[in-house]
This record gives structure tokens, sequence and C-alpha cells, in this order.
């Protein structure tokens, strides 16, 4: 099964992720990278985070280099921004159209996912989704254990495989 693994990362963990169960499952990997760089810090960045999320912003991606029609199974991962998925991750989804495809997804966060497969699998729909898993604040709390836990997930979906 020819996969793919598609991911914006803010801050480090959603990328480290993304390239663990890249690794596992012998994915092509492709980073969403907005045009106009996300930067903020601080408290500025929570502002920020919010009228983007607030205003349904969908900030303009630089090209993707794959097709991801061309994939039999896409992993899709976000950060989670109060408690949804990033304004980059919006706009792959609305840019898009994404059908007929198994589809894993996971997320980053510190605290609560929220709506975030919610909100994500109401973007993906006309997809099979596969499976989904969270990641707890891996840079600062137990990076190891989820980057195992990342191993063992991505594992699980090899397994699946001859049942997609």
């Amino acid at each position: 099964m020819k996969s793919l693994v598609i991911y914006y990362s803010f801050s480090g963990n959603t990328r480290l992720i993304a390239k663990s169960v890249a690794q596992t499952l012998n994915a092509d990997i492709e980073e969403l990278k907005p045009i106009k760089p996300l930067n903020a810090d601080g408290a500025g960045y929570v502002m920020w985070g919010l009228r983007q999320l607030v205003s349904q912003s969908k900030p303009p991606l630089t090209p993707l280099e794959r097709n991801p029609m061309e994939y039999d199974l896409i992993v899709l991962g976000t950060p989670v921004w109060s408690y949804t998925v990033t304004p980059p991750i919006r706009t792959f989804l609305s840019d898009n159209r994404i059908i007929d495809k198994n589809v894993a997804l996971f997320c980053c966060h510190g605290g609560n996912y929220g709506k975030t497969f919610e909100n994500m699998e109401k973007s993906l729909q006309g997809n099979k989704i596969v499976s989904i898993a969270d990641f707890y604040d891996l840079l600062k709390h137990d990076s190891d254990v989820n980057i195992k836990k990342a191993v063992e997930w991505a594992k699980t979906i090899l397994n699946s495989e001859k049942d997609l």
C-alpha cells in the first residue's frame, strides 16, 4: 500500500510524530508550509492563534511536492489549537479534495484535543478513517514514550492493511 504522511508542525511536536510514523510505514512525507510563515511567541502566539481560529483563516500554502490522490493511505497530522485543527490543515483540507482514500489521523496537544478529530472527519467525508491517535505534549513530557506510541500506532495501521 502506497502511503503518504501529511502534517503541519509549529513547535516540532507534530513533526517528530510524523517522521516516526512515516519511517514505520515506509511512507512518503509532506510538511505543509504556509507561504507567509506563522510567526508569534508567548502571549502573542496565543492571541494570534485565537484570531486565526475565530476568523477561520486559511493561509495559502506552498505547493505540495506530492499528489495525495496517488496514494492508498493518507496519514494526516496536526497540532491542536483551541481544541481544533490548525489553519494550515484547514487550508489543506479545503484546497485538496481527498476522496475514496484510507485515512489515519493524529494530533499533538498540550491538554485536550477537543473537536480536532471530529472537525477533520467532517472535512474528509467520502473516505475511510482507519485509525486515530493523539499524542500529549511530547517535547516537554515523555518524548520517548510518545515516539514509541507513534511507532506502535503505525504498526497497527500496517497490520490492518490487509483489511483495507
